[in-house]
């Protein structure tokens, strides 16, 4: 999961002025690229808990996968996709390792043998960081820490930190502000007893009168902070979806169907909006390169309005932490008339993204019952066999390329036969006075013709319930005229 926190909307018609959007784009990448870390100029710690608040910085790392089910080649492809990670935060991945277990091991994720073995790797390489391949417990991350001298993250705070570094609007930062903080209040832990603030009477020690703490300990203070600061947060998201939920019903009342784009990370969904509306979002070649939802208005070849939402990619194992987090921006995705499911067809197991992103919908209130277009993207990087497999797979699906404009004018065709129907049929006399009824026609409607004549203009369309309903009211049938 972005495009993404606050929603980006236009309440007007939009003016798409080729070259601006797209250099909006290319500045946000520039600006992403412009630092960069030299290697070789980090700072060894003996004690690894010194950086246990510090902002993740990963450089050298090894990756440590489990695998428990399925084949070879779906462990192996976990772990490649925990390597894009890596790279997305900025690291360079010297090792990657997978052991076979039936399940983790609970003291050390891997085991105290392959942990010992681990260690010898690390220091071989020089690594600085190793990368399980799962969400580690409080317990695990400690004890494999203690075994391999290193820092230990997972695959949680590993993309934890891609959104950190990634988020741009105020929404999107308290979003993962408060994901960060839900994953991190389980696993604070005290770095010794000169930071506690409780101490006992003699019986506990002799400090006797003048040496009792305030009856709380660091850690404790610590964990009360962090929830209050949840709280605050989370009252934070509440009042600033407020405003994307009145545009959502402002849209509604006059009936502009809505369409959600949706898929895996990297799939292409920012470039797909772009090419569809030219919107000129952050395009990059990288895991959760964009997270602020963004909307934007289009039209089918017919004329009819509607509108295009770009939500945070999903990624297999999501954290809850960032599906709690970014509930209100996902409701873009349940409140939608439309899915377009932007899934990579250059990919070699496109069917785990499809199965990965569904999973998500399970937990968004709506999201199942939504229609669904499969989108195969990047047609012109896939192989045919691939392409073949997911479109017999996919009886509801199309081929397209966002980044050469194959199949997007039959895309654009398919999305307005799935549009909810305009259910209002009117051939109607309206006076030259109530001009603003004609242009609400060609925004909301489905305008069939238009005829100006000495009394009025003749307007023939199939217009929705609310503009419907005010023609009644102010328009003559042509027929009585």
């Amino acid at each position: 999961m972005g495009r993404h926190g606050g929603v980006a909307l236009l309440s007007g018609e939009m003016t798409y002025m080729p070259n601006e959007p797209e250099d909006i784009g290319d500045y946000e990448l520039e600006e992403r690229q412009a630092l960069r870390r030299v290697a070789g100029l980090s700072t060894e710690l003996e004690d690894v808990t010194e950086v246990e608040y510090r902002q993740l910085r990963l450089e050298r790392v090894v990756l440590i996968g489990v695998w428990t089910s399925g084949t070879s080649f779906d462990a192996e492809n976990s772990l490649q996709e925990l390597k894009l990670l890596a790279e997305t935060a900025g690291s360079e991945v010297l090792e990657g390792l997978i052991q076979r277990r039936d399940r983790p091991d609970p003291a050390t994720y891997i085991g105290s043998g392959k942990a010992i073995e681990l260690r010898d790797i690390v220091a071989s390489t020089g690594a600085d960081t190793v990368i399980c391949d799962g969400e580690l417990t409080p317990g695990q991350l400690r004890q494999l820490e203690e075994v391999v001298k290193v820092k230990v993250i997972d695959r949680t705070a590993l993309i934890l930190d891609i959104f950190a570094q990634h988020a741009k609007s105020r929404e999107g930062k308290a979003q993962v502000e408060l994901a960060q903080l839900s994953y991190l209040l389980p696993r604070l832990r005290g770095w010794g007893g000169n930071l506690s603030r409780q101490v006992g009477g003699r019986a506990a020690g002799g400090v006797g009168i003048g040496g009792r703490g305030p009856g709380e300990t660091k850690i404790e203070l610590d964990r009360r902070r962090i929830r209050e600061r949840m709280a605050k947060l989370r009252r934070q998201i509440k009042e600033m979806s407020t405003a994307r939920d009145t545009k959502r019903h402002s849209r509604r009342r006059r009936e502009v169907p809505a369409v959600a784009i949706a898929g895996y990370t990297n799939a292409g969904k920012s470039s797909l909006l772009n090419r569809l509306t030219g919107a000129g979002v952050l395009v990059e070649d990288a895991l959760f390169a964009t997270l602020d939802p963004t909307v934007r208005r289009a039209r089918t070849p017919e004329g009819r309005l509607f509108t295009l939402a770009d939500t945070v990619g999903f990624v297999r194992h999501l954290p809850h932490q960032l599906v709690e987090a970014f509930r209100s921006t996902l409701e873009e995705v349940g409140d939608a008339d439309l899915i377009l499911h932007v899934v990579d067809g250059s990919h070699p197991d496109p069917e785990s993204q499809l199965a990965a992103v569904r999973e998500v919908f399970a937990e968004i209130e709506g999201a199942r019952d939504i229609p669904e277009i499969v989108v195969i993207n990047k047609a012109d990087a896939a192989s045919r066999e691939v392409i073949d497999r997911l479109t017999m797979r996919e009886r509801h699906s199309i081929v397209v390329s966002a980044r050469t404009g194959q199949g997007i004018t039959e895309l654009m065709d398919l999305i307005e036969q799935e549009l909810p129907h305009l259910d209002h049929e009117v051939h109607v006399l309206i006076p030259y006075d109530r001009g603003d009824l004609v242009a609400r026609a060609h925004k909301e409607g489905e305008v069939l013709s238009v005829d100006h004549t000495g009394d009025g203009t003749i307007l023939h369309a199939r217009v929705p319930s609310t503009l419907h309903h005010e023609l009644d009211r102010v328009a003559k049938p042509v027929e009585t005229v």
